[in-house]
This record gives structure tokens, sequence and C-alpha cells, in this order.
């Protein structure tokens, strides 16, 4: 099943549209050695199994995947159940659909949607959420794009939690190689980061989260918040 929202274009609606458009099917086939096994450990110096640790204990019964990439960390994960039920967000339908097949073995719903905008999800009913890799690709500072986290949080039970990551540009050790991946991206339109530091991303998660942790390997901030309960 498939729900589709789409606001008003504006500025930020655009960049939010250019920065998935590179996702297309053929670019996805390439996207886990590229990204996962290539860029990850190697210029932003957080390996797989960082991110595949995260989901290991975050991901709930009922998940909300915002943002879904290849689906290559939904796919690994150990779910609490046998039979978890997913909703993959994204903008880009190519990445919902390569996702779902990926997935068939479960239980997906897709919906088009704007992770700057409310999504059109039922408000407080799934287990948990996630970001990953997302805020980076959002145009604006952490202060501003930071609203995504909320949106998530209205998706999620009282207790739940959301978590993520997010490859930032100051407050976080940068290699020249990563330093010099992140302008080219970042002048494609592909990333929208140069004004991301760890202090923003701290400050955003205190200001929707009673309670958070966050840590940082290499470059990339990972974090896991709690609803109130």
């Amino acid at each position: 099943m498939t729900l589709d929202h789409d606001p008003a274009p504006d500025a930020d609606h655009r960049a939010v549209h250019d920065g998935q458009a590179p996702y297309h099917r053929r670019a996805l086939a390439f996207y886990d050695l590229f990204v996962m096994h290539g860029s990850a450990p190697w210029f932003w110096r957080c390996p797989p199994r960082n991110f595949r640790q995260l989901y290991d204990t975050c991901a709930g019964a009922r998940h909300v995947e915002i943002g879904v990439g290849t689906g290559y960390l939904l796919h690994h994960a150990r779910f609490p159940v046998p039979d978890p039920r997913i909703t993959l967000v994204d903008l880009n339908p190519a990445t919902l659909d390569y996702t779902a097949k990926r997935l068939a073995r479960y239980r997906t719903e897709r919906v088009v949607a704007n992770a700057l905008e409310p999504l059109p999800l039922p408000e407080g009913e799934a287990d948990s959420a996630a970001l990953s890799f997302l805020l980076h690709c959002l145009p604006g500072s952490i202060a501003d794009k930071g609203v995504a986290l909320a949106h998530a949080a209205r998706a999620v039970r009282p207790g739940g939690v959301v978590f993520g990551s997010t490859i930032l540009a100051s407050g976080v050790p940068v290699t020249r190689a990563g330093r010099f991946l992140m302008r080219e991206l970042n002048r494609k339109g592909v990333f929208h980061n140069e004004r991301d530091s760890l202090g923003d991303l701290r400050d955003r998660l205190d200001a929707h989260f009673p309670r958070h942790e966050l840590v940082v390997r290499g470059c990339v901030g990972l974090f896991r918040a709690w609803t109130p309960a």
C-alpha cells in the first residue's frame, strides 16, 4: 500500500526533492557497496556494525523507517518479533519500491512523504522510528531540519524510541578525505550538512525528547531518544 502526501513546493521542498533524485533504481543497486561498505567506514569512519547495533537494540515490533535508502539496515536488523509491521516513509517511490521488495518477508506499508512536513501517519502507534543517514541530506541547519525528529516522535507511542544517524560537519573529527567528499556532495546538492554540528544535534534532541543518548563514531552522530512515557 502506498500513500501520497506532497505539500506545496517551496525552496526547501525542492531541495529535498533534488537531494533524493540521485537514488534511482540503477544507483540503488550499488548503494550498499558505495555507502555502507565504502564511504561510511572509509570516509566517515563509522563501520556498518555501528548502525546495525543501533537497529538491533532499538527497532520495535511496529517500526517506522523515515528515509529508507535500500532497506539495508532493516534487512539485517534483529526485530523483537518474527513478523514486525514496518512503515516505509520516503519522497522517492523508487527507494520505497526497492526496499519493499527487499523486505517482502515482512508486512510493509509505503508512504510517500516529506520528513520536513508532518507525517501522514497515525499518532502514537509505532514502537520505534528511525532516521538513518537522513538529516544530512535535508536542507537547512540542524536547528531547522531538526523538526523531522519531532514529526517522527509523533508517530511513536509513549515511551517509544526514535533513533538514527547523521553525518556532521563540525564538533566531530573529520578526516581530510572525508572533508573533501563532504564538500563535493554538498556542492552537488546530495548533502546539506555544511552547518550541521554536534552541539546543534544535541540541542534538537534536548528540545524534542525528555531523554536521549548521543554518541560519535568518526564524524557520524548516532542517537536514540525516548518519547515521554
